[in-house]
């Protein structure tokens, strides 16, 4: 793979591109890959979703379905003191 070498710039485009990659849980430099390729590349090859986004997009569970998984009730057994 080839590298790229970026120099000079704006010190507020270093800092947004530290927040963004933060906020995505990656280093700089892989927001600066996914900058590029979403960019310059059909969107088809760009990576998708991480898993913490895809984990987030999913709908909260409601009441009534959660009852399928819910455990069963506990067995009491009786206890002599």
């Amino acid at each position: 793979m080839s590298q790229l070498v970026v120099r000079k710039l704006e010190p507020a485009v270093v800092r947004k591109l530290r927040q963004k990659a933060a906020a995505d849980g990656i280093s700089m430099e892989e927001e600066h890959r996914r900058i590029l390729r979403n960019v310059l590349l059909d969107e088809a090859l760009a990576p998708q979703k991480n898993l913490k986004d895809y984990l987030l997009s999913m709908p909260a569970g409601d009441a009534d379905t959660d009852a399928d998984f819910a455990r069963p009730p506990a067995k009491v057994r009786p206890v002599k003191l």
